[in-house]
C-alpha cells in the first residue's frame, strides 16, 4: 500500500523539527527560563500535528522531550537530567505535546471530514440541479454523472453501457460494499478488486444501464464516498427512465 507523501512529510517533520527548533533556541536557553523553552517546543509539535497525524505528532512530542533533555537541560548533551525542575518540565513536556498533539490531529480529520461532506453533498446537488432543469437530456446527466465518480471514487477512468448485462465483473452494490463472484470484497483492506467495476444504474426495480469503474492502483475510497457513488448512479438512472428518449436503442 502506498504512503501518502504528506504522511511521510508528516513523519520526517516530527523527528527533525524539533530538533531544529531546540537548536535555534540554544542561545536563549541562559536567559530563558526551561518552561518557556518547553512551551516553544510544545508550538512546534502542535504544527506537526495539525500538518500531518497523530503518529506524526506523538513522534514529534518524543523528539522534543528528548532534545529538550539533551539540549536544554544541564549537564548539556546528555539524556541525564540532575534538576528535579527539569525532570518535571522534561515530563510535561512529553505529556502535553502528546496531549495536544492528538487534539490536534482530532481537529485536522474533523475539519477533512466536514469538507468531503459538503463537497459530497454539492456533488448530489448539482446532478440533481442539472437533471430537474429541464434543459439537460439523460445523456447529459450521464456525462455528468461519469466525471462525478471518477472524482469521488478517484479513477483513471469511467465509462457508460447502455443496454444488457454482458460478463460478470466484481460489483459495487447499493449498500457501498463489493461483490466478485458472489463474495463480498473488502475494499478497505484488498484495495479494488482487478479490472473494471461495474456499478449499475437501477431506478424503480428498472435497469437503465452500468457504468463500468477503471480505478486507479492503490486508490481506496472509503465506503462514504462508495454510497456516494451510488447515489450518483441511482439519479443517471432516473434520468434515462424519465427521458422519453432512452425508450429507443442505445449503442
Amino acid at each position: 500500500m502506498r504512503i501518502p507523501l504528506r504522511d511521510t512529510a508528516a513523519v520526517a517533520a516530527g523527528v527533525l523539527a524539533p530538533l531544529a527548533a531546540a537548536l535555534a533556541l540554544i542561545p536563549l536557553r541562559t536567559s530563558v527560563t526551561h518552561t518557556d523553552l518547553a512551551l516553544l517546543l510544545v508550538v512546534v509539535v502542535v504544527a506537526v500535528a495539525a500538518f500531518g497525524n497523530r503518529f506524526a505528532g506523538a513522534l514529534a512530542a518524543l523528539s522534543a522531550a528528548a532534545w529538550f533533555d539533551f539540549l536544554h537541560t544541564e549537564p548539556y548533551r546528555s539524556f541525564h537530567i540532575e534538576d528535579r525542575a527539569d525532570i518535571e518540565t522534561a515530563v510535561l513536556l512529553l505529556v502535553v505535546g502528546l496531549a495536544v498533539s492528538q487534539l490536534a490531529a482530532r481537529a485536522r480529520t474533523l475539519k477533512r471530514v466536514a469538507v468531503t461532506d459538503a463537497t459530497h453533498l454539492e456533488r448530489l446537488h448539482g446532478t440533481t440541479r442539472l437533471a430537474r432543469s429541464g434543459t439537460a437530456s439523460s445523456d447529459d446527466v450521464v456525462r455528468r454523472v461519469r466525471q462525478e465518480l471518477v472524482e469521488v471514487l478517484e479513477l483513471r477512468a469511467c465509462r457508460f453501457e447502455y443496454g444488457t448485462l454482458i460478463g460478470r465483473p466484481p460489483r459495487l452494490d447499493p449498500d457501498g460494499s463489493v461483490r466478485v463472484d458472489g463474495w463480498i470484497w473488502d475494499p478497505e483492506r484488498q484495495g479494488w478488486p482487478e479490472g473494471e467495476i461495474e456499478l449499475r444504474a437501477v431506478v424503480r426495480g428498472r435497469y437503465q444501464g452500468r457504468f463500468l469503474l477503471t480505478p486507479e492502483p492503490g486508490s481506496v475510497p472509503p465506503l462514504e464516498a462508495r454510497l456516494v457513488a451510488v447515489d450518483l448512479a441511482a439519479q443517471a438512472a432516473a434520468a434515462l427512465d424519465d427521458d422519453s428518449v432512452s425508450a429507443g436503442p442505445r449503442s
